[in-house]
C-alpha cells in the first residue's frame, strides 16, 4: 500500500487516510456520535443523534453535549455510515461531511451535516421510503457504505411487507438521490444485513439476519427452524453486482450479522460474527477464485437455571478488527463479556483478553450458570461510578490507535425489551475499555460512563457509534 501525494501536496488528498496503518497515527478522537433510540420503548419521542464528549481534558468529558432529534416518530435508528471515507482518499474533490442514518423500521434515510458544526450536527436531507420503494422495491434500510465513485450503497433487509426475499442493495448518488438497485437482476440476496467489499479482489460479501416480518416481533426460536433467519454469505462480483456464490454456513453459522475483511486491501480473507451459533467464521479465497469458510472461534453455551432455555448462547452481536489487523474484538450480548483475540495468524486466533461488563448471569441476577459438576456460579461485573451495569455489551467502536474500545448495550428495541427489559426501563449506558495492544488485555476506564437513563426526554437506548473522522468499521481501503 502506497500513499498518493496528489502532485506532492498531501493537503489536496480526499477524506480519510491512504492506508490503515497511517490511520492509526491519526488524531485522537474527541467526539463520538451515538444513535439513540426511543422507538419501541413506549416513549412517544423521536430517535436522536447524541454527540458525546470523549476528550479527557474537556470539562464535559463523558457526557452528551448535543442531541439532534429526528423530525418523525417510529424510525428505529440503527447503523450508520459516511458519505465519503478512505475509499475516496485519492479524490481531492470528496469530503467526509455527511453521516448517513438509515431508519430500520420507518425506512427513512437521514443525511446529517457534521462538518458545519461537529459538536452540533444538523439535518441536511431525508430520503423518503416511498421514493425508495417506488424505484427499487426495497425497505428496511440498514448498513450504508461509501464507494470510491462517490455513490453510496445501503443494504436493505426486505420488501415493504417484511419478506426477506425482497432484500437487496440501494444505490444513492453523491447528492443522495435514488439511482437504482445495485445488484444485477436475479442476483438479490436471500437475506440481508451487513456487507463489506474488497476491490483488489473484485469481491463484495454480504450477510444474513432474517426476515423483518420475523425479527421485528421479537426473537422466536421457531422462526429459525421455519427458515425465517439466515445462515448464508452472499459473494458478489465487485463492482458489477453479480451474485457469484452462496456460502451456506450451516448450524455453525446461524444469523451471521457483522462482516469485516481484513483492512489490508491486499488480503483475501475476513470474518463474520454468527450470533445464534456464537461463532466467528473466517472466509477466504481459494486458488480457483472461489470462496470457502471455516469456524475460527466458537463460544460454548452456558448451562443455566431460571432462564427460558436450559442453555444460553453467548450471542455474538458485534465485532471489529483493529486497523493493523492484529486484534479482533467481539461482544457476547447474553453472557455479558467482551473478548480480544490476536489474529496475526487469521487461521488460529488466540484469546488475549476477556472482560465481563454485564450480561444475564452477573452477580445479583436471578439467572445462574452451572459448572461441570452442576455447581452454580455468576460472573463478577464491576460497578462504574456507583452504577450497576445493565444489559450486555453490544456495539463497539475502537480508537484509531487501537487503545480505547467504546461499548454500548442496545441491540434492537424489541429484542432489548425481550431479553433485557431493564434496559428499556432504565436506559442504556456507554463504557470505555482500555486495551493493552502489547501483550493483550482489557480493563474498564472507571472515569468514563455515559448514562442514557438520565436523558432530558427520559431513558433511551444507545446503539452504533461513529467518530467525525472515520473509524475501523466505516472506512474501506481500495
Amino acid at each position: 500500500m502506497t500513499m498518493s501525494n496528489h502532485g506532492g501536496d498531501c493537503c489536496k488528498s480526499g477524506p480519510g487516510y491512504a492506508t490503515p496503518l497511517l490511520a492509526m497515527s491519526g488524531l485522537r478522537e474527541n467526539l463520538i456520535y451515538v444513535a439513540a433510540i426511543y422507538t419501541g420503548t413506549g416513549q412517544d419521542k423521536p430517535d436522536y443523534l447524541a454527540t458525546v464528549d470523549v476528550d479527557p481534558s474537556s470539562s464535559t468529558y463523558s457526557s452528551v453535549i448535543h442531541r439532534l432529534s429526528m423530525p418523525f416518530l417510529g424510525d428505529e435508528l440503527h447503523h450508520s455510515g459516511w458519505n465519503s471515507c478512505s475509499s475516496c482518499h485519492s479524490d481531492p474533490s470528496c469530503e467526509r461531511r455527511y453521516l448517513i442514518l438509515p431508519s430500520l423500521l420507518s425506512g427513512r434515510i437521514y443525511v446529517v451535516d457534521t462538518k458545519t458544526n461537529p459538536k452540533e450536527p444538523s439535518l441536511h436531507r431525508v430520503v423518503e421510503p416511498a421514493e425508495v420503494l417506488e424505484k427499487t422495491g426495497l425497505a428496511y434500510p440498514h448498513q450504508p457504505h461509501c464507494l470510491a465513485s462517490g455513490d453510496l450503497l445501503v443494504s436493505c433487509l426486505g420488501d415493504k411487507d417484511g419478506n426477506a426475499g425482497g432484500s437487496g442493495f440501494l444505490l444513492l448518488d453523491s447528492e443522495f438521490n435514488v439511482k437504482r438497485r445495485w445488484e444485477k437482476e436475479g442476483s438479490s440476496p436471500l437475506f440481508g444485513y451487513d456487507f463489506w467489499y474488497q476491490p483488489r479482489h473484485e469481491t463484495m460479501i454480504s450477510t444474513s439476519w432474517g426476515a423483518p416480518a420475523a425479527f421485528t416481533k421479537g426473537f422466536d426460536l421457531k422462526d429459525v427452524s421455519d427458515g425465517l433467519y439466515g445462515k448464508l454469505l452472499h459473494v458478489y462480483s465487485w463492482p458489477e453486482g453479480e451474485l457469484k456464490q452462496i456460502l451456506d454456513l450451516g448450524d455453525n453459522g446461524l444469523l451471521p450479522l457483522e462482516i469485516r475483511f481484513l483492512h489490508d486491501p491486499t488480503k483475501a480473507t475476513g470474518f463474520t460474527g454468527c450470533a445464534l451459533s456464537s461463532t466467528i467464521v473466517r472466509f477466504f479465497k481459494n486458488e480457483d477464485e472461489t470462496w470457502s469458510h471455516e469456524v475460527a472461534i466458537s463460544v460454548k453455551p452456558l448451562k443455566v437455571e431460571n432462564w427460558i432455555l436450559p442453555e444460553m448462547p453467548g450471542l455474538i452481536t458485534d465485532f471489529l478488527i483493529s486497523l493493523d489487523d492484529r486484534f479482533l474484538y467481539f461482544s457476547n450480548w447474553l453472557h455479558g463479556d467482551i473478548r480480544q483475540y490476536n489474529i496475526e495468524d487469521p487461521k488460529n486466533p488466540v484469546l488475549t483478553g476477556q472482560l465481563h461488563v454485564g450480561g444475564l448471569v452477573q452477580k445479583g441476577s436471578h439467572v445462574f450458570a452451572l459448572g461441570e459438576e452442576d455447581e452454580t456460579f455468576q460472573f463478577d461485573v464491576p460497578m462504574i461510578k456507583d452504577q450497576r451495569l445493565r444489559g450486555g455489551p453490544q456495539m463497539f467502536q475502537l480508537s484509531l490507535d487501537g487503545n480505547r474500545l467504546y461499548v454500548t448495550n442496545s441491540l434492537f428495541s424489541v429484542w432489548d425489551k425481550q431479553f433485557y427489559p431493564e434496559l428499556v426501563e432504565k436506559g442504556s449506558h456507554m463504557l470505555q475499555i482500555d486495551v493493552d495492544t502489547d501483550k493483550g488485555g482489557l480493563s474498564i476506564n472507571p472515569n468514563f460512563f455515559v448514562d442514557f437513563g438520565f436523558e432530558p426526554d427520559g431513558p433511551s437506548l444507545a446503539h452504533e457509534m461513529r467518530y467525525p473522522g472515520g473509524d475501523c468499521t466505516s472506512d474501506i481501503w481500495v
